[in-house]
């Protein structure tokens, strides 16, 4: 059974992208208008950067430039996300990435000109105009890694052919992958990437489970060479461009933009895969002996523990749930998210050629936009929850920072959207007294929010590890290796009670995190941050509201271990991590707990 064609979707379940631009014939033309600021601000700044005003009025202009680009990019990219078997999206993508490129060309003179003044004329820049003090910041760290102006330039223009990799995974996947129906009992069921990851690998029947599985692997081994290939595409570019600007490390690379230290880094992987690991291997054991399975399959992973107790959410029931999760933190608030709603910000359809999966995307001074695929699942109400996290934070960021200073580390920037899905949790415990429903406010935490973001990403994030340490020492790679290098990733964490199979291994293919740096274990770093925080607003509501609306709103004005400080957590030590995987132990406890009173 094929998925609806995007033109067949009601309009009520698409994204209004108005609020952007009327129509292609206005975006041609801010395209246009565009250039000309380009080119106006190259010829007033370009050799004009030697005084704190001049280098103030430069960082305004580029400002007016960055804030069009923003709204330019996004009404390309988020209808091409839409519908990638579309070729009239796909051509606007195009055009739009070969202006940006143009854009980046003709400003990069700017940070390598800013750069060459002295520390003392940089200071007074940052103190005469705070909201450009995080620009300074960066550019006096990246000032030794910055190339000659004309290889920059050179650079830019590249732009799209360097960050093809990523695109041409998203498009294999999205448009060119076909996976086999499958029948179970004498019933045939339509399979697709977006149908296992929303709702078979969650199906409560064991046979429906495992020949979804088996489909959908089946078709992903067929890709697995072309994707290593465009992988390797990816992080062999990553590795030259380390070595261009000067990094011993394509670690030292990817997190130097993160102000994050390779320490850090570490922390969160191995902590986790040493100390989660047994926490989640006995609650994987837990969970298998309530279902009666002989064997615990990575296809198993992700089911309910009590899966006859799984509520269905209807997309009109989504607002209510969201906003009671959310009261917590104050009316304004709630407001502010809950406008995704009524303007039709979100993407809930579902439909052939769509980018799987889900993302917030915020162009600046518009407002945020979220793509997702709408199931009818209580995961997608965590899925929404944890969306409307990050637009949350998009919004105060915009209303308190400049455009060049909106962007937090990506260290930080999954700290607000999985807060939120604790808050979903947290609501879902307090509604009811009931000790069955208790267990399934408890389970699904674990299961959605921790899996999700402390196994499923923090596992790809030691994968990660392993194919850079392999780029590091100059060696390559091909589909069957990076399938022993999930396998190792994969048995570290489950040990023995998890059985890893071929099939297992292939999930190396299922994300996109890979072409973006260093990205995949912020989320658990996000998490870990998100938790303490949650833990000290039960504790203290009028407190630690406060002071997570303050980190909110901080943008890039600080750095990730400052800047958690502001929401009451000190991740220069590993007690955050300690104590969140503490947490994650008593939860498993009480889920226990509550299983045997249930029993009786």
């Amino acid at each position: 059974m094929a998925l609806p064609n995007r033109k067949d979707i009601a309009p009520e379940l698409t994204w209004d992208l108005t609020a952007l631009y009327p129509n292609d014939t206005a975006w041609y033309d801010e395209l246009k208008a565009l250039k000309k600021l380009v080119t106006d601000f190259s010829a007033n700044f370009d050799g004009q950067l030697t005084t704190p005003t001049q280098i103030i009025a430069g960082l305004t202009a580029l400002e007016q430039i960055e804030q069009k680009a923003s709204v330019i990019e996004h009404y390309a990219f988020l209808q091409q996300a839409s519908d990638m078997t579309d070729p009239h999206y796909n051509q606007l993508l195009k055009q739009a990435e070969q202006v940006l490129a143009f854009v980046s060309a003709n400003i990069a003179f700017f940070d390598i000109q800013v750069s060459q003044n002295d520390t003392a004329s940089l200071d007074e820049v940052a103190a005469r105009a705070p909201h450009f003090a995080s620009v300074i910041r960066h550019l006096k760290n990246e000032k030794q890694h910055l190339l000659d102006p004309k290889t920059e330039a050179a650079l830019a223009l590249l732009g799209p052919t360097l960050n093809a990799p990523e695109g041409i995974y998203t498009t294999a996947r999205a448009a060119d992958m076909t996976f086999e129906d499958f029948e179970v009992d004498g019933k045939l069921y339509p399979m697709s990437f977006v149908l296992y990851e929303n709702t078979y690998q969650y199906h409560p029947n064991y046979k429906i489970r495992q020949k979804a599985f088996k489909s959908f692997s089946k078709t992903l081994k067929k890709y697995q060479d072309t994707v290593a290939a465009t992988y390797y595409t990816q992080v062999a570019k990553e590795k030259t461009m380390a070595t261009l600007r000067g990094f011993d490390s394509v670690f030292d690379y990817l997190l130097a933009k993160q102000e994050v230290s390779r320490e850090l880094f570490d922390r969160q992987i191995d902590l986790i895969l040493d100390k989660l690991g047994p926490v989640m291997q006995k609650y994987a054991k837990f969970v298998q002996k309530a279902h009666g399975l002989e064997q615990m399959t990575f296809a198993d992973l992700q089911i309910d523990l009590d899966p006859s107790f799984a509520p269905k959410v209807s997309l009109e029931e989504a607002p209510a749930y969201i906003q009671k999760a959310v009261s917590i933190l104050g009316v304004d608030y709630a407001k502010m998210v809950m406008r995704a709603f009524d303007e039709r910000w979100i993407d809930f359809a579902v439909n052939a050629g769509k980018e799987t999966g889900g993302f917030e995307t915020d162009p600046y001074g518009v407002h945020p936009y979220i793509l997702m695929s709408w199931t009818d699942e209580l995961a997608d109400v965590y899925t929404l929850a944890h969306e409307l996290g990050h637009a949350g934070q998009a919004i105060l960021t915009a209303q308190n920072n400049s455009i060049l200073g909106s962007d937090p580390s990506m260290y930080l920037i999954e700290a607000p959207s999985t807060f939120n899905e604790l808050l979903l949790t947290h609501s879902l415990e307090q509604s009811t007294t009931d000790p069955r429903m208790q267990r399934f406010a408890y389970a699904k935490m674990l299961t959605n929010t921790f899996y999700h973001n402390f196994v499923t990403h923090l596992l790809e994030a030691a994968f990660q590890r392993e194919v850079y340490q392999l780029i590091d020492a100059g060696a390559s790679f091909d589909g069957a290796k990076l399938g022993e290098l999930k396998q190792k990733v994969l048995k570290r964490f489950w040990g023995d009670t998890v059985m890893i199979d071929d099939q297992a291994t292939l999930t190396w293919m299922r994300q996109s995190h890979y072409y973006m740096g260093l990205y995949s274990y912020t989320y658990s770093a996000g998490l870990t941050i998100a938790t303490q925080a949650y833990l000290k607003l039960l504790a203290d509501p009028q407190k630690q509201v406060g002071a997570w609306l303050e980190f909110l709103k901080l943008g890039d004005q600080k750095t990730p271990v400052e800047a958690a400080k502001v929401a009451g957590v000190d991740i220069s030590t590993a007690d955050p991590l300690e104590n969140t995987i503490a947490f994650l132990d008593e939860t498993v406890e009480k889920i226990r707990t509550l299983s045997q009173e249930i029993a009786k």
